[in-house]
């Protein structure tokens, strides 16, 4: 009697074979990617190219393959400016500013909408709140003008009513940055929390039905349920944020400063744009360019490792 042959098991196919057979079953959601992917390479990782002026004394009519090297020399003229310390702590106080007012302003509309039976008066007070994030700061500095001018603002008339003086919220140091993130949570704020009513509306409403039938608060609901139910958009939104700390908004910052309040409101992009677009010092920009982009990227980084360790959620 002849013995059974063992039969050998089937050759599992190689990760490139998977990756065929998923590109011939789905290469239509592929080819919905390639859009995608062009912008991105064109637009984002070709310029990528142009960080070699951070480290060329460049030329315009050498280009960037004909400028000479010069090391690391324009990164040292940053560090040993006498104006850099500056700059760089009004960039990161603003920037902290916005995300610590900012945040949890969005956050509490969102709820408070959420929580809104009316519906017509929650679309209401939706669109009213997210329309200035349509305006350009240019609109926004005007209307900051009418309300703080010192002479003819509605502020400083309204001050003068209780018999105090005028105070010149442009121009006094002391104000300038509050002014910058008033108007920036103005601005958008109503924006912002569409964000967070998308997560809210993704909440079960058997949650809130089971926390009525126990007779919890509305408070209660809220506390217990739609904050713990945002909390992974909340930390996504922060991580996010801090990524940007050395972007501190530089249309708004140029739109509304002066010489009066370069101590307290001149940032790294601002000081960027008078050095090298206005003195020509195109290598200089570029390496402060290449030092914010290195910085938000360990900043990125260190923020999702501390949002997955103890908020249990992240960027990925």
């Amino acid at each position: 009697m002849a013995a059974p042959t063992a039969t050998l098991p089937a050759a599992r196919p190689t990760a490139w074979k998977r990756l065929l057979q998923h590109l011939r079953s789905d290469y239509l959601l592929y080819l919905m990617v390639v859009p995608g992917l062009l912008y991105f390479c064109v637009f984002r990782y070709a310029p990528m190219y142009g960080a070699l002026i951070a480290f060329k004394s460049y030329r315009v009519l050498d280009g960037i393959t004909g400028s000479p090297w010069v090391g690391w020399h324009n990164f040292a003229q940053i560090f040993s400016s006498p104006y850099f310390g500056n700059i760089l702590t009004n960039t990161v106080l603003i920037s902290v500013y916005k995300i610590i007012v900012g945040t949890p302003a969005a956050v509490a509309l969102a709820l408070l909408l959420h929580e809104v039976r009316v519906r017509w008066f929650k679309r209401a007070v939706q669109t009213i709140t997210y329309l200035p994030h349509f305006l350009s700061w240019i609109v926004v500095f005007g209307i900051a003008l009418v309300v703080l001018s010192p002479s003819s603002g509605l502020a400083n008339k309204g001050l003068e009513a209780f018999g105090v003086s005028p105070i010149e919220f442009l121009s006094d140091p002391t104000w300038f940055r509050s002014v910058l993130v008033g108007s920036d949570v103005w601005k958008n704020i109503g924006w912002n929390a569409i964000v967070y009513l998308a997560a809210l509306a993704a909440i079960s409403p058997t949650l809130y039905e089971a926390a009525a039938v126990d007779q919890a608060s509305r408070f209660r609901r809220v506390w217990h349920i739609s904050l713990p139910g945002i909390l992974p958009v909340i930390v996504l939104v922060t991580t996010l944020n801090i990524g940007q700390l050395l972007s501190a908004g530089f249309e708004q910052i140029f739109v509304f400063y002066n010489p009066a309040v370069y101590s307290v409101g001149d940032i790294i992009d601002t000081w960027v744009y008078r050095q090298g677009i206005q003195g020509f010092q195109y290598s200089v920009a570029a390496a402060v360019g290449l030092f914010k982009g290195l910085v938000g990227c360990v900043l990125l980084l260190a923020a999702n490792w501390a949002a997955k360790r103890w908020a249990k959620s992240g960027l990925w």
